[in-house]
């Protein structure tokens, strides 16, 4: 009964983080975060080749950018268009593989730019539209973007699409992949598609699209130590579980980040975690705030992954479980 009464107390508090955290920022407008991601857009390795990424868009219409992890394409493209002009004759779209994708950039891209998430950055999701009349770069899943040229064929609200992730080869991507090369006969004079990948074969895309220009993009590395399981575990949960219990106790304060094949084993392996961390000995090691993060989840559960700061004020270890991509 005390460990069910517990469980259900750290539901709550999940809960009530996750909404305090959401309202927060969209009060203050992220003002104070603004500053401080500004600082850090200043070191992101895209930024260094603005002039070059600029010079080649505007002599070609189709542009292959090959941005390692870590570059700052996914977030910095788009406003290094904004910024040249590019949304005066309209709006930006940038494509994004998955929903939960599409929600965190674009709140990011809000949040460098200093404005309110929907107004002139927004995203569109399945069931769900957040943009404006006033919306001029637009995070969007590679199905919406094919929803939209089924009434729109030539897409002439957009004045820049961006196919971001295309390394991914999904469906939609493949299809968005013709769309594009016959928009760019259609609108040659007002319209620029840039392909984005990290990994992503260029010189396949770039004779698809008639030899067109690639850019490679450095990306930023971190030190990297990767170890294996020694023996072939016989339930992927209860292996990430252990992992992750042993890395909290033993290791130095951080965060873990666990991914899982979908949203049944996410909710699965949150569940024992919890479990877990409260049958853990007082003053063995920290609290920890276990957090899902898949499609599924309401806007202000996703939003709170992606608050660092929250973790000096509630001094919690983050273990984050989402899915992962094939």
């Amino acid at each position: 009964m005390r460990l069910l009464v517990s469980i259900q107390l750290e539901g709550f508090r999940v809960l009530f983080i996750s909404f305090f955290c959401y309202q927060i920022c969209e009060v203050l407008e992220f003002k104070t975060l603004a500053f401080a991601l500004r600082i850090r857009m200043a070191n992101l390795p895209i930024l260094q080749f603005e002039d070059k990424i600029l010079e080649t868009v505007n002599q070609n219409p189709v542009v292959v950018i090959i941005g390692e992890t870590g570059s700052g394409k996914s977030t910095q493209l788009s406003q290094i268009l904004h910024r040249s002009g590019y949304t005066k004759s309209g709006a930006i779209a940038v494509t994004q593989p998955r929903r939960v994708a599409a929600v965190s950039v674009s709140r990011r891209v809000a949040q460098e730019l200093d404005v309110r998430l929907g107004d002139e950055v927004g995203y569109a999701i399945r069931f769900e539209d957040r943009t404006s009349e006033r919306t001029c770069i637009k995070y969007l899943t590679d199905g919406v973007l094919l929803r939209e040229s089924l009434s729109d064929p030539e897409l002439k609200q957009y004045s820049v699409i961006i196919l971001d992730e295309a390394h991914e080869r999904s469906l939609n991507t493949d299809i968005l992949m013709g769309l594009m090369k016959r928009l760019i006969r259609l609108r040659a004079s007002n319209l620029k598609v840039l392909i984005t990948s990290a990994t992503l074969d260029g010189e396949k895309v770039s004779k698809f699209f008639s030899d067109c220009p690639i850019l490679n993009v450095p990306g930023k590395l971190y030190p990297v130590e990767i170890s294996y399981s020694s023996e072939q575990p016989k339930s992927y949960i209860e292996s990430s579980l252990r992992k992750a219990i042993d890395i909290h106790v033993n290791e130095p304060e951080g965060d873990i980040l666990i991914f899982m094949t979908g949203q049944d084993d996410i909710e699965k392996l949150v569940s024992k975690l919890e479990e877990k961390i409260q049958s853990l000995e007082v003053g063995s090691c920290m609290d920890a705030l276990v957090l899902p993060l898949h499609g599924s989840l309401p806007p202000e559960m996703q939003a709170s992954c992606y608050f660092p700061f929250f973790h000096l004020w509630f001094l919690y270890d983050y273990i984050i479980i989402q899915p992962f991509a094939l």
